[in-house]
């Protein structure tokens, strides 16, 4: 009978940490109200997530979103920079781009006027010893 009941704990937690990720507020601090379009990207260092990118809509505007997960900060420390913006298919740089200065977990682009265009968001995390960027799927 204990056998049992240790292996379920240990099932539940293996389920639990599958299915755990990391804390996102995802509250945008420039509209009250924004809503996900399209999947959500993962930076990767190696086998490793070194963030989450996403986009929003919201305000009549596009949003970038950028979220370096707390294992990667723990690891790395704070000497890097989050930032976020939206591509279009004719722009030559990220719209809005935008992050919190050094050690900043999240960022949030500010607000393109681009709904009206094909959008990707855009994400990186850079230092001085390295950089890393990803973009969404593409959002009709």
């Amino acid at each position: 009978m204990q056998k049992r009941i240790g292996a379920a704990v240990l099932a539940a937690a293996a389920i639990a940490v599958t299915f755990a990720g990391p804390a996102q507020a995802e509250t945008n601090p420039y509209c009250g109200s924004v809503t996900q379009i399209g999947a959500t990207k993962y930076i990767k260092a190696g086998s490793e997530t070194v963030a989450s990118v996403k986009q929003f809509k919201g305000c009549n505007k596009n949003w970038g979103y950028t979220y370096v997960w707390d294992s990667w900060k723990s690891k790395h420390g704070s000497k890097f920079r989050a930032a976020a913006g939206i591509y279009t298919r004719t722009s030559e740089g990220p719209l809005g781009y935008s992050g919190p200065g050094e050690g900043g977990q999240e960022a949030w682009s500010n607000g393109s006027n681009t709904l009206s265009v094909c959008t990707r968001g855009y994400g990186s995390v850079i230092s001085s010893s390295y950089s890393y960027s990803g973009l969404t799927e593409e959002r009709c």
